[in-house]
């Protein structure tokens, strides 16, 4: 499916193509709630890297996270992506996964499926201020769970392409 993606300006335009399309993992971790995440949580995607083409390239700054918030001393190798004019976070690259790319739910502007569940990750990091959803349809891990992404789509046959 191709994404079509944008910042709130208009300065950065991009597409890729993704085969697990699914917005249904929100990550609760400080470096999501933090750049991303204004409800507390953020909703990355799984992207085919070699597929993205971007418009406005030179409006886009990157941000490597501190991965020991508060204390600023270990730097995350993961490049998150922004416009530099509004600040609209983009998407995520990590260079541990050249092949893949993961553009924030929230930029997308091509309407994404529904998800027949959602999965609640780093729940260790969220502030008490934030409600999680409970339910049948809801899973819940204080840290990462076993599967990815794309693994995922597959235990619910819905990878594309």
């Amino acid at each position: 499916m191709q994404l079509d993606g944008s910042c709130h300006c208009g300065a950065v335009r991009f597409t890729c193509e993704s085969r697990a399309p699914y917005p249904f993992m929100y990550c609760y971790c400080s470096i999501c709630r933090k750049t991303a995440g204004g409800g507390g949580f953020a909703i990355n995607l799984h992207a085919d890297a070699d597929s993205l083409h971007v418009e406005g390239e030179g409006h886009i700054v990157v941000y490597r996270a501190w991965l020991d918030h508060p204390h600023r001393k270990r730097r995350s190798v993961g490049e998150r992506r922004f416009c530099k004019r509004c600040g609209s976070a983009l998407w995520v690259w990590d260079p541990g996964w050249p092949e893949l790319m993961h553009p924030f739910a929230s930029a997308i502007d091509t309407p994404l499926p529904e998800p027949p569940e959602r999965v609640h990750i780093l729940l260790d990091s969220k502030p008490g201020w934030v409600p999680v959803p409970q339910g049948r349809n809801e899973r819940h891990f204080s840290g990462y769970p076993d599967e990815f992404l794309i693994q995922w789509h597959e235990r619910h046959g819905l990878v594309r392409g």
